[in-house]
C-alpha cells in the first residue's frame, strides 16, 4: 500500500524571553506600538503537519510519499527526511519563496507574541495527485493551504484514491460548504473532539448525519479514550500514559501516522488504533514534533506492556 501524505511543511521559530511583556508595554500607548524584545534563546525546529506525520511513519519502518510544497531553503530538511526512510520526490521547492514559518517568542509567565508566513505552503495549490502521486493507494489530506484543501479532496474522487480528510487546526478557516465537500465520500474523517463540534455547527450536520457521509470518523480527545469507527465497526482507543508530559504539540499527527502504519500493515482497526495512541504518547514526552525516536522493535516491546495485538505486530518487526 502506498500512502502519500500531504499537508504544510514549515519552520519553528522559538524564542524566549527572560521578562514579562506586560512590563514593557505602556497602557496609554497601546495604540501606537513600538516595541523590541532581546531574547537570549533561539530554537529552528522541523516541523508541519505532512512531515510530522511522515516522520512517525517511517520509525515504524514504512517509507510515505510527502506531496507538498517548500522553500528554498528547504535542501538540509529535504535531506534529513530523506535519512529517515520518507520519499520526498514529489515535494516541490519554489525557488522564489521561503518554506513557511512559525515565529513565537514566549515570555516568563508563558505570553506569547506569534506570527506565521505562508510562504511556499501558498503554492500547494498547484500540485495534483496526477501529476505527483497517481499511484496512492491511500493519501491523507492534513491541514495546509485552504484552496490545496479544497482541491485535493475533489481531485481524489476523480481518481479514485480513497483519503483521510484531516482539516485539523484548518477546520476553523475553512466554510461550512468547503468542510462538507472534503468530508463527503472520505474514506475516514480524523479530527479532535474540539473540531468534530465545530464541524457539526459550521456545517450543520449531526452526529448521525456525519457518519452518512465519511466512511468512517475518528475522534481523538486529549486525556480521555479515542472515538473509531470504521467499516460499520465501533472502537475505544485507550490512551497510553506518559511517562512524563513535556508538550502536545504534534501529537495528533502521531496518532494518524500510527493509525495509518497499522493500516498499511494490515493489522486489525483496533490494534491500529492503538498504534496510534501509542505514537501520540512518544510525542507528548519530548519537546517538538519530530524529536521523538524509536526502533520498531521497541515501539512493539512498549505496546505490549499495554495491549495484546495476538501477534499481529510480528509483521512490524519483520517488515
Amino acid at each position: 500500500m502506498k500512502i502519500v501524505v500531504t499537508g504544510s511543511i514549515a519552520y519553528d521559530y522559538l524564542m524566549s524571553f527572560p521578562g514579562k511583556f506586560t512590563e514593557n508595554l505602556l497602557a496609554e500607548q497601546l495604540h501606537t506600538i513600538s516595541v523590541s524584545f532581546l531574547v537570549d534563546s533561539l530554537v529552528r525546529q522541523r516541523g508541519g503537519t505532512a512531515p510530522n506525520i511522515a516522520y512517525t511513519m517511517a520509525l515504524l519502518g514504512g517509507r510515505p510519499t510527502v506531496m507538498a510544497t517548500a522553500g528554498q531553503d528547504f535542501a538540509d530538511y529535504r535531506a534529513w527526511l530523506t535519512a529517515q526512510g520518507v520519499d520526498t520526490s514529489a515535494i516541490v521547492e519554489i525557488a522564489d519563496d521561503f518554506t513557511a514559518s512559525f515565529f513565537v517568542t514566549t515570555d516568563q509567565a508563558q505570553n506569547q507574541i506569534a506570527s506565521f508566513y505562508v510562504g511556499a505552503m501558498a503554492h500547494a495549490r498547484n500540485l495534483t495527485f496526477a501529476e505527483y502521486a497517481s499511484d496512492a493507494d491511500l493519501t491523507i489530506i492534513s491541514p495546509n493551504d485552504t484552496e490545496a484543501m479544497c482541491a485535493y479532496p475533489q481531485e481524489c474522487k476523480r481518481l479514485g484514491i480513497p483519503y483521510i480528510y484531516d482539516p485539523s487546526q484548518q477546520t476553523a478557516r475553512l466554510t461550512g460548504d468547503d468542510l462538507r465537500a472534503g468530508l463527503d465520500g472520505c474514506y475516514l474523517l480524523s479530527v479532535n473532539e474540539y473540531e468534530y463540534s465545530l464541524i457539526q455547527e459550521k456545517t450543520g450536520l449531526n452526529e448521525a448525519q456525519l457518519h452518512d457521509m465519511a466512511g468512517g470518523i475518528l475522534v481523538t480527545k486529549a486525556a480521555k479514550p479515542a472515538y473509531l469507527c470504521l467499516n460499520g465497526k465501533e472502537y475505544e482507543i485507550p490512551v497510553v500514559p506518559p511517562s512524563k508530559l513535556v508538550e502536545p504539540t504534534g501529537a495528533g499527527d502521531a496518532f494518524r501516522a500510527g493509525f495509518m502504519r497499522g493500516l498499511q500493515l494490515g493489522v486489525p482497526l483496533d490494534v491500529a488504533g492503538r498504534m496510534g495512541a501509542l505514537a501520540a504518547t512518544y510525542v507528548l514526552e519530548q519537546v517538538g514534533t519530530q524529536s521523538h525516536h524509536y526502533t520498531p522493535a521497541a515501539f512493539v516491546e512498549r505496546y505490549r506492556q499495554h495491549f495484546d495485538d495476538d501477534g499481529a505486530l510480528d509483521s512490524l518487526l519483520v517488515d
